[in-house]
C-alpha cells in the first residue's frame, strides 16, 4: 500500500489565508481537506449591543471585495424585523449598486486570480507582461464598476452613502446618466471577454452539484427572493435556519454549512445562480452565454469563469436599464422607528448567497446576529471537488498536479477572510 499527499501550505490568488491537503492511497483520493488558519475575526460580536442603525456600515467591513452584499443583506434584514419595505427609484438604486459591485469583484477574480491559471502564468502581473491589453481591457471594465459604487455608495470601497431604510443621498439623473457612456463601453469589452476566456482549454468533467442560489420572480436575483436549489427547496430567507446548519470542523477557523435534509453539501455563486435563473438573465447575456458554449446549465466548475464573463454582462446591461429609466426620489430614504423584532434576509454576494439574521431589542439594540457566507456554505463542495476530480488528473507532474488542486480551488473564488468570523465560545467551569 502506497499513501501520497498532496500539501499547499498557503492558496495563492484566494482572498485570504487557507491551505489544503489531499491524501492519496494507492492512486486513489483517500480525503481532502480545504484549512482555513486565518484567525476568527468575531463580527457577530462585535455588532451585538449596537445600535440598527450602525450594522450595516460594521457588516461592510467584513470584505473589500464584497462590502455591498454583506452591508445590504444587514439593511434588509433590519427591515424585515422593523416592517419597513423599500420600492421604487430606492430599490432601483439599490441594484445599481450591486452592478457595480458585481463588476469590479467578477473582472477581478476572471483577471487576476483565474485567468492565469489557464493561460500559465503564477499570477497576473506576471501575465500582463504578455497579455497586458487583456489586462488593461479587464481592469477598464472593473473601473466601470468602481464608478457606481462611488456614485450610488459614496466611495469605491465600503460604501457609506447606505441607511436602513434607503440612502444619505440619492444621486441626480444627470449624475447617473454621466456614466452611460462608460458603461456601454465596458459592456462591448465584456463582451470580448466572454469570446476570450470561452477559448480556453477546459477540463472535460462535470459534477452533479446541489445548486442553491435566490430566485426573483422578475428578474436576476442581486438583493432579494426566494432561496431555491436544485432539488426542489423553495423558501422564504426567514426560513433558511429551519433548511441549513453551519458546523465546527478542527481544521477551520470558518464554520462550514450543509443541508439540514440530507445532511447534503451544496454550492452557492455563479453556477448555482446561472443554472437556476438563466431565463432570468437579459437576452444579451443569454446571447452571449450561448455563442460561448454554455447551455442553460453549466456543471464544469472550471468554466466559471465563463459564467462570470457572462454575470459581468449581464450587470453592465442592466446598470444600462436601470438608469435609462431613472427617476429622482422624493427623499432618499423613508422613515424608520425601532422596534423589538427578528429580521432575516438573504442577497447574492458576488461568489455566493450571503444571509443575515438579526434579533432587535425594542430601543433597536441588536440583541443577536448570525452571519452566513458564501464561503463558508461552499467549504463542503470545495472539498468534494478535490475528491471527485483531482482523481482524472493524477498523471500529471507534481508541480502540475499541485497547480490543478490549487486551481480547483480558486474556481470557487473563496474569500476566506469573509468567511472566518464565527463565534461560540462555551465556558465550563467545574
Amino acid at each position: 500500500m502506497t499513501t501520497r499527499t498532496i500539501s499547499v501550505g498557503a492558496l495563492a490568488r484566494v482572498e485570504g489565508e487557507g491551505g489544503l491537503e489531499i491524501v492519496l492511497r494507492d492512486g486513489v483520493v483517500k480525503s481532502a481537506a480545504l484549512n482555513i488558519f486565518e484567525p476568527p475575526r468575531f463580527f457577530e460580536a462585535l455588532i451585538r449591543g449596537r445600535a440598527f442603525t450602525e450594522a450595516p456600515d460594521i457588516a461592510a467591513r467584513i470584505c473589500g471585495i464584497c462590502p455591498v452584499a454583506y452591508q445590504m443583506s444587514a439593511v434588509h434584514a433590519m427591515e424585515d424585523a422593523l416592517g419597513v419595505r423599500v420600492t421604487g427609484p430606492l430599490r432601483d438604486l439599490r441594484r445599481l449598486l450591486y452592478c457595480g459591485e458585481w463588476i469590479e469583484s467578477h473582472m477581478l477574480h476572471v483577471h487576476m486570480l483565474h485567468m492565469p491559471d489557464f493561460l500559465g502564468y503564477a499570477g497576473g502581473v506576471e501575465m500582463a507582461r504578455d497579455h497586458g491589453d487583456v489586462v488593461r481591457r479587464g481592469l477598464a471594465i472593473k473601473k466601470a464598476g468602481n464608478e457606481i459604487m462611488t456614485l450610488v455608495g459614496g466611495r469605491e470601497i465600503h460604501p457609506i452613502n447606505v441607511r436602513v431604510g434607503g440612502f444619505y443621498r440619492a444621486p441626480r439623473k444627470r449624475e447617473l446618466r454621466a456614466l452611460c457612456e462608460r458603461l456601454e463601453q465596458a459592456l462591448s469589452q465584456a463582451l470580448e471577454v466572454v469570446r476570450f476566456v470561452a477559448g480556453f482549454d477546459f477540463p472535460d468533467c462535470a459534477r452533479d452539484y446541489v445548486f442553491v442560489a435566490l430566485r426573483h420572480e422578475g428578474e436576476y436575483p442581486f438583493n432579494e427572493g426566494r432561496i431555491v436549489s436544485s432539488r426542489g427547496l423553495n423558501i422564504a430567507a426567514r426560513e433558511f435556519d429551519a433548511h441549513f446548519e453551519e458546523f465546527h470542523v478542527e481544521r477551520s477557523t470558518a464554520l462550514h454549512a450543509r443541508m439540514r435534509h440530507g445532511d447534503e453539501a451544496y454550492l452557492t455563486g455563479p453556477l448555482a445562480r446561472y443554472a437556476l435563473n438563466f431565463e432570468a438573465l437579459s437576452v444579451l447575456a443569454r446571447q452571449a452565454a450561448q455563442e460561448a458554449g454554455l447551455g442553460s446549465v453549466c456543471s464544469n466548475p472550471y468554466r466559471s469563469i465563463i459564467v462570470r464573463a457572462v454575470e459581468t454582462v449581464y450587470a453592465l446591461d442592466e446598470a444600462l436599464r436601470i438608469i435609462a429609466r431613472y427617476e429622482e426620489p422624493d427623499a432618499p430614504c423613508v422613515a424608520i422607528e425601532p422596534r423589538a423584532g427578528v429580521g432575516h434576509a438573504a442577497t447574492e454576494a458576488p461568489r455566493g448567497m450571503l444571509y443575515h439574521r438579526y434579533r432587535l431589542e425594542a430601543d433597536g439594540t441588536i440583541a443577536e446576529a448570525v452571519i452566513t457566507p458564501p464561503t463558508s456554505q461552499n467549504q463542503g463542495t470545495i472539498e468534494e471537488d478535490l475528491k471527485s476530480l483531482v482523481g482524472g488528473f493524477l498523471d500529471l507532474p507534481e508541480e502540475e498536479l499541485r497547480h490543478r488542486c490549487e486551481q480547483t480551488v480558486r474556481n470557487h473564488d473563496p474569500c476566506i477572510s469573509c468567511s472566518t468570523h464565527f463565534l461560540r465560545l462555551d465556558i465550563h467551569r467545574g
